[in-house]
C-alpha cells in the first residue's frame, strides 16, 4: 500500500469522521483503499470468486468496527489484517466444506528445513535478494512464480505476499498476521525456500 496513504494527520481526520458516521468521510476511505484491498485479496486468496467476496466482506468489516480502531497502528495494518483473516477464513471453510483429504501442502514443501546426519541446517537453495521482486525479474519469471506462489500454504502465502510482494516489515507482518516475529521469520524462509526450488530449472544458466 506504499504510495496510497492520505497524509496521517488528515488520514485520521477522516478515519474519525467516518467513526462519527460521516457518510462522505467514509466512502473517501473506501475509495482510497478498495484497489489495493482487491489486490491483496486475489494474491492472499488465489482465487477470483473468494477475493472478491473478502473484499465485501473486508469493507464490510471495516464499516462495523472501524469505531474499533484507535490509531495505535497504521490504518494499512489494520485493513491489511481484517483482509488476511478473510481470506483465510475462507480457506479454512472451503476445506471444511470439502470433507477430503487437504491439498494444501504441496509435493516439495517442508514445514521444517533439511538438516544433515549431524543436525545441521541444509542450505538447498540460496536466498532471496533483498531487491523487490518487481525489480529483478522479468514478465515470464514473474509469470512462473505467480504459479508456484499459488501452491504456497496460505499462512505461508501470506507471509510471502506481505513481506516480497507488499514490503511490509517483519514487525507490521506479525502484528496483521498475529505472529511472532520469529514465526513471521521462519514461515518467510520456509517460502523463499520452497519457490526457489520451484523456478530453479528456469533460473540455471
Amino acid at each position: 500500500m506504499k504510495g496510497l496513504e492520505l497524509h496521517n494527520g488528515e488520514e485520521m481526520k477522516l478515519i474519525r469522521l467516518a467513526q462519527k458516521g460521516d457518510k462522505r468521510a467514509f466512502t473517501r476511505l473506501v475509495k482510497k483503499y478498495e484497489d489495493v484491498v482487491f489486490r491483496f485479496s486475489v494474491k492472499v486468496c488465489r482465487d477470483g470468486e473468494k477475493a472478491e467476496e473478502a473484499f465485501q466482506d473486508t469493507f464490510v468489516n471495516v464499516f462495523k468496527k472501524l469505531k474499533q480502531f484507535d490509531g495505535k497502528s497504521k490504518f494499512t495494518t489494520w485493513l491489511y489484517k481484517i483482509v488476511a483473516n478473510n481470506c483465510l477464513m475462507k480457506r479454512r471453510r472451503s476445506k471444511l466444506d470439502q470433507a477430503s483429504v487437504p491439498l494444501e501442502t504441496p509435493e516439495g514443501f517442508r514445514e521444517e528445513p533439511l538438516r544433515d546426519s549431524d543436525g545441521r541446517v541444509i542450505q538447498t537453495v540460496p536466498s532471496w535478494k533483498s531487491t523487490p521482486l518487481d525489480r529483478v525479474m522479468n514478465a515470464e519469471l514473474r509469470r512462473i512464480l505467480d504459479k508456484a506462489i499459488e501452491k504456497l500454504p496460505p499462512e505461508y502465502r501470506a507471509v510471502f505476499v506481505l513481506r516480497d510482494v507488499e514490503e511490509q516489515s517483519a514487525e507490521e507482518t506479525a502484528k496483521i498476521l498475529s505472529l511472532s516475529v520469529p514465526a513471521v521469520k521462519s514461515r518467510l524462509h520456509r517460502a523463499r525456500a520452497f519457490l526457489r526450488e520451484q523456478l530453479h530449472p528456469y533460473m540455471k544458466a
